[in-house]
């Protein structure tokens, strides 16, 4: 019986982890084409991965964009055929016990040299779907004193644009 037991325990476990593992590359593959969609341009693709409730966090203060924002803001890079190219170079993917969220981070290669990415996705009706992205730039931390520097100078004048009083 304690065989039997210890069969079906380890069973459980190892369809478990086969699950654990078939989600992370579904959800590898879901980030990939929507870096790739961004990569073609294409509109409908790229948003179609979005949530509908979908928060996209840019590299400026100001870009905080809800779904429909950021599509508006999108459209035009999107209808010229150009938007952005990012390219995964590093990627960790982590799910909670539910198997319904999942967040990540990775290193993009892109225009502005090398930037992270972080997020969340949660299944909508058993798909994959980014709820929350942020887009950040690396700066290493032997090269930051300039960058602060630069802040300095220009964040107090854009923080009044910013800052709703």
């Amino acid at each position: 019986m304690n065989k039997l037991l210890g069969f079906f325990f380890t069973l459980s476990l190892l369809i478990q982890t086969q699950a654990q593992s078939s989600d992370k590359e579904t959800i590898h593959t879901t980030i990939d084409n929507w870096h790739m969609a961004a990569t073609e341009a294409n509109f409908e693709n790229y948003f179609g991965l979005l949530s509908e409730d979908a928060v996209f966090i840019g590299t400026d203060a100001a870009e905080v964009w809800n779904k429909r924002d950021f599509m508006t803001f999108s459209k035009p890079y999107f209808d010229k055929g150009k938007a952005w190219d990012f390219k995964p170079i590093q990627r960790n993917i982590y799910l909670d016990p539910s198997k319904e969220i999942a967040w990540f981070d990775e290193l993009l290669d892109t225009w502005m040299q090398l930037c992270r990415g972080s997020g969340v996705l949660k299944k909508e009706n058993g798909e994959w779907k980014i709820a929350h992205y942020v887009l950040s730039l690396t700066i290493p931390n032997e090269e930051i004193d300039p960058v602060i520097a630069l802040k300095k100078e220009r964040d107090s004048t854009y923080r009044k644009g910013l800052i709703k009083q």
